[in-house]
């Protein structure tokens, strides 16, 4: 009786569906309605005759979900639960570890850790692929399932088994789930008179974030470093929006889908302009999305200098579409891909950076560290008297880059934000 029942609903719908769409032919028209025969016949099937008492609607879930994974890696069915999940994470806070994944070769792979989260603490690094989420193994896991896995409530543990790039054996990590604050803007001086700009990721307080905080370094700023390094993207408004403040014309991205119709461009505009300071850009393979098109665009109308890593390669376009009129369910269903300004798409490429730079520590040379200021001299002969007699020295010079004001030997820690300054310190002198 079911069975008849939708049956008949599905002829129904395909005939409106047919008779709406003058441009069906009589052919195409009767393969569509085999194909949701075909559909409605496994859904009867499956609910009379599985072994285990299924609802119908759990079975037409599991249809949705696996039909949307089949599509591509960042196509997904969400439900109540990761529908509203979502939603709070858009907002900035939410609970978990602080770890954006994807699905590449299959693999669940690391695209980013968030600054300043658990994941970040304990050394879970882009480009790790996740083995184990405590004792279950992700091997065909699905991208929605390893999530809801690796969410919890707050204060409690759970273990990550990764394999990494040129480590002999897995590495397991215990990490603490807590609420993620996410802070997605930074702003610091740096004592060569640059600005420090870091973004993290792109939620929905970025653009309004830099402008409340950039004007007050940019009086005295020579130039502007821009760290989106394992950046995993966000909201597309605030990574148009981001670009236009460095930007005064031109296209800033555009997006294609199926037919001509469906193309958009977004343009940079005057009047959002903040800054024609000259900028350096880094990204890494944890830069992805939103991140991929503010470099690419800046890279594009030559306004910034890229260096680092090639980025992730995520370049196509994602809408969420409720299901019902609660709004309550979602479809996450890509529509169309990203094009950078010059008409380049960056899916399953990535942004190449002008500048390879690898990440570490910048090289010293040997005898750097007797290469110290006459009001220094003094300073450094005790802290080394002190360590003939014994004693530890304070460093009262260094500072982590989590101070108000990043030093010049902070950039020793860091080669990537070194060889920036360098490079917009050349360009500097290049434009005087």
């Amino acid at each position: 009786m079911f069975y008849k029942l939708v049956l008949s609903f599905a002829i129904l719908f395909i005939g409106i569906v047919a008779c709406a769409d003058q441009k069906l032919s009589n052919e195409e028209a009767q393969s569509r309605l085999n194909s949701l025969s075909k559909l409605t016949k496994v859904l009867g099937t499956v609910e009379k005759y599985y072994v285990d008492d299924v609802k119908l609607e759990e079975i037409v879930d599991k249809a949705i979900k696996g039909l949307l994974e089949e599509l591509d890696a960042h196509s997904a069915y969400m439900d109540q639960k990761t529908y509203k999940e979502m939603q709070v994470q858009m907002k900035g806070e939410f609970g978990g570890l602080g770890i954006v994944v994807g699905l590449r070769d299959g693999a669940l792979s690391v695209i980013s850790p968030i600054d300043d989260t658990p994941a970040a603490k304990v050394g879970i690094k882009a480009g790790d692929i996740i083995l184990k989420i405590n004792d279950t193994s992700t091997l065909g896991m699905a991208l929605d399932e390893a999530v809801t896995l690796m969410r919890g409530k707050p204060q409690t543990k759970i273990t990550i088994t990764v394999v990494r790039k040129n480590e002999l054996k897995p590495l397991e990590f215990e990490i603490v789930r807590d609420i993620i604050d996410l802070k997605s803007v930074t702003v610091k001086t740096m004592e060569n008179g640059m600005v420090y700009l870091r973004v993290s990721t792109f939620d929905e307080k970025v653009v309004a974030s830099i402008k409340e905080l950039l004007p007050k370094h940019l009086p005295n700023a020579k130039g502007i470093v821009l760290d989106l390094r394992n950046n995993p993207g966000g909201s597309l408004k605030e990574a148009i929006g981001m670009v236009d403040l460095f930007v005064d014309s031109g296209v800033i991205v555009s997006q294609k889908g199926r037919s001509k119709e469906d193309e958009e461009k977004y343009f940079a505009t005057t009047k959002a302009t903040m800054t024609n300071l000259p900028m350096v850009t880094i990204i890494n393979s944890g830069s992805a999305s939103a991140s991929e098109i503010v470099s690419g665009a800046l890279q594009d109308h030559k306004r910034s200098v890229i260096v680092g890593e090639k980025s992730f390669g995520k370049g196509s376009v994602q809408v969420v579409l409720p299901l019902n009129e609660a709004e309550d369910e979602a479809i996450k269903l890509t529509i169309a891909k990203y094009y950078l300004p010059n008409g380049r798409s960056i899916q399953a490429v990535g942004i190449e950076p002008d500048i390879v730079v690898h990440a570490g520590e910048a090289v010293m040379a040997d005898d750097d560290k007797f290469t110290v200021k006459e009001a220094d001299l003094k300073k450094h002969l005790e802290e080394e008297l002190d360590k003939v007699n014994g004693v530890t020295a304070k460093d009262d010079v260094k500072q982590s880059i989590g101070g108000e004001t990043i030093t010049n030997s902070d950039l020793y820690k860091d080669n990537q934000l070194k060889t920036s300054v360098d490079i917009l310190q050349a360009i500097i002198l290049i434009q005087k």
